[in-house]
C-alpha cells in the first residue's frame, strides 16, 4: 500500500474519507479495507458506536465496489 503522507491527506477530497471530521481516509481499495478493518477494531474497544461503523462500511463498501445493504451479526 502506498503510504499516504500528511500532504497527500490534506489534500483529498471530502468524499474520500469514511468517517466524521476526516477521519478514516478511503483514497483507494486498499486504504477502504483498512478503514473497515479499524473501524471493527474500534467499536470492539468502545471507541467507536455501531452506528459510526455502519457508516463507515458503507462508505468503505462504495470505494470497493459493493452494494447491498449485508449487515454483519454481532
Amino acid at each position: 500500500m502506498a503510504k499516504l503522507t500528511t500532504r497527500a491527506r490534506k489534500a483529498l477530497p471530502k468524499k474520500d474519507f469514511a468517517g466524521p471530521g476526516r477521519s478514516y481516509p478511503i483514497p483507494d481499495k486498499k486504504h477502504a479495507r483498512l478503514a473497515k478493518a479499524m473501524a471493527s477494531k474500534e467499536v470492539d474497544a468502545g471507541r467507536l458506536s455501531r452506528g459510526e461503523e455502519r457508516k463507515i462500511d458503507a462508505r468503505a463498501n462504495r470505494k470497493l465496489g459493493k452494494s447491498g445493504s449485508a449487515r454483519k451479526a454481532k
